[in-house]
């Protein structure tokens, strides 16, 4: 045989090979523990993507991999006592969803490999030492929403250019909320608007409320920040959208498929197709360290016609233009 077909050949098998390079048996069964800080009904059609995409890459539950799964519902002090309870199971390695469950994750353990996703600010947070050189046992994709915070405020402005006072809903146990509201107040300042008032949401009972207050000190529009508890919120926040007649910009597009009116941000779903490359590599023998943290590929602008009509806001066609999806 040839050398050149030789090395094809060997080059084939290696590509065909599911683990190749790792030094664990045929029979392995590698566990993954996937810690969230969000709701479970909200995270398990992403985590589905994140489960598909590893079983592209040869990793077929009941065969050779198995996940165990916590979720804190929003309950940020439940987080390190679910970590701990994964770590009991001996895992091969953590995905961990939202940023108070990377930090909980980074505070148990020092060594196990993470991989993170849906989380803002990695390097500012502590979770990294930076994004291109992560420097210990965390890697994974930041979905950038604090910096993407101005861009939405500028997206809101020009959907309602007559605002000049914004209000921004915020949960302030999230690790992400200090660097959130200073991009938010950067970017009001350069729009010549006032970011007031700050308004705290840590719970479904407090959306309406939050609402309330936001129309009881003049605010005309609304920015929701970021948070583990948005998606699950999404409906509630959308009523009180409705009912207090207050346009609200989101960061990602269930909101509006739930009936707000705006939403800017990274594709979510993506970030978790991405995530199962990152497990495969790490799972092949990669070290968190040597992998640096990825951003997102995809960004959406996503728009409801619908509610737009029913606020009175009239959607300039510029923005039609440039959005990705248009809910009539």
């Amino acid at each position: 045989m040839r050398r050149r077909d030789l090395l094809a050949l060997l080059g084939t098998a290696a590509a065909l090979t599911p683990l190749a390079g790792a030094t664990e048996a045929a029979d392995k069964i590698w566990r993954i523990g996937f810690l969230d800080g969000g709701p479970e009904a909200a995270r398990r059609p992403l985590f589905d993507l994140f489960r598909q995409g590893m079983a592209k890459r040869g990793y077929v539950e009941a065969s050779n991999i198995a996940y165990d799964r916590r979720h804190a519902e929003g309950h940020f002090e439940r987080l390190p006592e679910l970590v701990r309870q994964l770590l009991a199971l001996s895992p091969d390695a953590l995905l961990v969803a939202t940023t108070p469950a990377a930090v909980a994750a980074k505070a148990a353990t020092i060594s196990l490999p993470i991989v993170i996703v849906a989380v803002t600010d990695p390097v500012g947070t502590g979770l990294v030492q930076s994004l291109v050189h992560p420097g210990g046992n965390i890697t994974g994709i930041t979905n950038i929403a604090a910096e993407l915070t101005g861009k939405r405020l500028q997206i809101l402005k020009e959907m309602v250019p007559a605002a000049r006072r914004i209000a921004a809903l915020v949960n302030p146990d999230d690790p992400n909320a200090a660097s959130q509201l200073r991009y938010a107040e950067d970017a009001a300042r350069e729009l010549h608007v006032e970011l007031q008032p700050v308004i705290h949401i840590r719970s479904a009972a407090e959306v309406e409320t939050a609402f309330a207050a936001a129309v009881a000190a003049k605010a005309e529009a609304a920015i929701r920040l970021v948070d583990p508890l948005v998606t699950s919120l999404a409906e509630k926040t959308a009523a009180a959208e409705l009912e207090y007649r207050l346009p609200v910009i989101h960061a990602s597009r269930q909101s509006v498929a739930a009936g707000s009116l705006v939403s800017y941000g990274a594709d979510g779903p993506s970030q978790f197709v991405q995530a199962a490359d990152l497990m495969d590599k790490i799972l092949r023998g990669a070290k968190p360290a040597d992998l640096p943290v990825e951003q997102p590929t995809k960004f959406e602008l996503v728009i409801n016609l619908k509610t737009a009509k029913a606020l009175g806001v009239v959607v300039p066609q510029s923005l039609l233009a440039r959005a990705d999806e248009v809910i009539e």
